[in-house]
């Protein structure tokens, strides 16, 4: 048996309902890669719409097409993770699979790091000769200019597009960042940028950011939101998680929403004790489903069957809380008889006891 030449380069594609673009991606590196030893590490999110069957169909043709099948797993920086440990090429590369980004630059960013010039190489949209008209709409490219405002602020190399989800990197260098990789969000490399020391070599080149070929686009207002969380998370050095302050926030929604529907009821006619109750449950349901959208966005519970049970625990969960929280309203009240104090008093109790009982029993 004649042995495979060892692998020199791999390419992660995380992918999440892809599949129109699979075939496309993978004729392209094929045309563009004919000097070197590389693989493709597909890394799909279980899409619903067959991305993983069509990867397995190429696999079985061509051994260099690999693929990482993750169920009851979401999010782009985790799936890169994954992909590079899947992998063993001393070079890598992450690229989207949606044909956005331009292949034919790929020589050109991975001949600093064969010749040991440089450590990562980031594909720019924003230098000259680079293009991000491929971006869907207005909103887009708010998002995009904003996230790079905010990422040029933090980081400790001067990069013209710190937003890419385009740049190929020595595996070395990897390792490097790893221990400090939380792989939350969607902005794998700004991550890694912000765990390198300033010794690390970093380079550009253009590229055009096409228009996707099919599929729908993941960048949304959410992923500027879990960016901000990553930014904050990394000035106050890994103290508090990231998830911790979309807790916060989904938490101050739901006091936000206590305080309003408590207000409410008790303006409908509903005593001090009642219309707290009513309060707290809206509070709970509201918590609930942002939670599941926000706070675990990378393992939501999907289905009716997973939905019901997960909401039954979590509200169940929460009514033992619900004591504490009227309790304490009620002795905040009849001591000053203030009853925006009282009520707020015992929202935050019972969101408190709502995130207790998200990370311990629901989302797990």
């Amino acid at each position: 048996m004649t042995a495979r030449p060892p692998v020199e380069l791999s390419i992660i594609v995380p992918c999440f309902n892809e599949a129109g673009n699979i075939q496309l991606f993978y004729n392209a590196i094929c045309r563009v890669l004919t000097d070197m030893a590389w693989e493709i590490i597909f890394v799909d999110d279980d899409s619903p719409d067959g991305t993983s069957r069509i990867v397995a169909s190429i696999a079985q043709q061509d051994a260099r097409v690999r693929l990482v099948r993750r169920v009851e797993r979401r999010g782009l920086s985790s799936a890169v993770i994954e992909g590079v440990l899947a992998s063993t090429a001393p070079l890598l590369v992450v690229m989207d699979g949606d044909m956005q980004h331009d292949e034919s630059i790929l020589p050109q960013m991975i001949a600093p790091l064969r010749e040991n010039r440089q450590d990562i190489m980031v594909a720019s949209r924003h230098m000259e000769g680079g293009d991000s008209a491929g971006l869907a709409h207005r909103g887009r490219h708010l998002l995009s200019r904003t996230g790079i405002k905010l990422g040029q602020i933090f980081l400790k190399h001067p990069l013209t597009d710190p937003m890419s989800g385009y740049f190929a990197f020595r595996r070395d260098c990897f390792n490097q960042a790893l221990p400090k990789l939380t792989g939350t969000g969607f902005k794998i490399l700004l991550e890694m940028m912000l765990a390198l020391p300033r010794s690390v070599r970093m380079g550009e080149a253009p590229f055009i950011f096409r228009e996707r070929h099919a599929g729908e686009s993941k960048l949304g207002p959410i992923v500027l939101f879990q960016f901000l969380g990553m930014l904050v998370e990394r000035v106050i050095g890994h103290i508090i998680p990231m998830r911790f302050f979309v807790f916060a926030f989904v938490g101050a929604l739901g006091i936000l929403v206590n305080l309003a529907v408590s207000e409410g009821a008790r303006f409908a006619g509903l005593n001090f004790g009642a219309s707290q109750l009513t309060g707290m449950i809206a509070a709970i349901i509201t918590n609930f489903f942002l939670n599941n959208c926000l706070t675990y966005h990378d393992r939501p519970l999907k289905g009716w069957l997973r939905l019901s049970t997960g909401f039954a625990v979590f509200m169940v969960g929460c009514s033992l809380g619900a004591y504490a929280n009227i309790g304490v309203a009620e002795m905040i009240y009849h001591a000053d008889r203030h009853w925006s104090q009282a009520s707020a008093a015992g929202a935050v109790i019972g969101v408190v006891w709502n995130y207790a009982v998200a990370s311990t029993l629901v989302w797990r």
